[in-house]
């Protein structure tokens, strides 16, 4: 019994973690969206009231930042993924031409983790005769050779979060009148950064109030920043 609630928590806990992971990365990919367009937008607002040049620019900040975004992510997993490749076929190179030593490593590491070396070579041992080559690359390399992370979901998934949090400042900057768009848009990324700053807090186990507020500020910065730029250039008629 002892033994089946054990399991069932360790699950529970990789499934959670798994979520978690998932679930911060969203949040960050949204944010990123949501501070980006909304200053950018903002910053054009401070310089012209054409609603025209804001949503053509807002528009295309929304494509460029999705689309860098997505080929940032794909670079960066893609070569995340050659390098536990290249480790795997390293692995699976030394077990198959030295055996011997490669399992007297896997109970080396079994015994640094606390096993006594009896019940370390036992665990080596039935895990060499189920799956030798998927015990050497969980214990050396800290690596799933079999759910090795694929770079098109990442960078999907990337380019999808940006794209949500990115549509919050686009339209609520082009529905008000010309002299509350900005107002209306700083009203609706503060509370678009209250929520991903509390989810945020949420995935990662941080103070709330800690985590909001410095999404917050960051966001208000930017977006005064960006929008007195744009107002020195609008009234200099740049």
């Amino acid at each position: 019994m002892k033994l089946s609630l054990k399991r069932h928590r360790e699950a529970h806990t990789k499934k959670t973690t798994g979520k978690m992971n998932w679930l911060r990365a969203a949040v960050l990919g949204a944010n990123d969206g949501i501070i980006s367009l909304a200053a950018l937008v903002v910053g054009v607002a401070g310089a012209t009231n054409s609603t025209g040049h804001i949503l053509v620019t807002g528009i295309a900040g929304l494509f460029a930042g999705a689309l860098s975004m997505a080929v940032g992510e794909y670079v960066s997993v893609s070569s995340q993924r050659d390098t536990e490749k290249a480790l795997l076929e390293k692995e699976r190179f030394e077990l198959k031409h030295y055996p011997k030593e490669e399992f007297q490593e896997l109970i080396a590491i079994y015994e640094k983790k606390g096993l006594k070396r009896e019940t370390a070579e036992t665990v080596a041992k039935e895990l060499t005769k189920h799956d030798a080559f998927t015990a050497h690359a969980e214990a050396e390399l800290g690596i799933n050779a079999k759910k090795l992370t694929n770079p098109w979901s990442a960078a999907l998934a990337s380019a999808a979060s940006f794209t949500a949090g990115a549509l919050i400042p686009l339209i609520a900057i082009a529905f008000p009148a010309a002299p509350y768009r900005v107002t209306a848009t700083f009203g609706a990324v503060v509370v678009a950064l209250i929520a991903t700053g509390v989810l945020s807090a949420r995935a990662s186990g941080a103070n709330a109030g800690d985590a909001t507020f410095r999404v917050v500020a960051g966001g208000l910065l930017a977006m005064v920043v960006t929008f007195g730029i744009g107002r020195v250039f609008g009234q200099a008629g740049l």
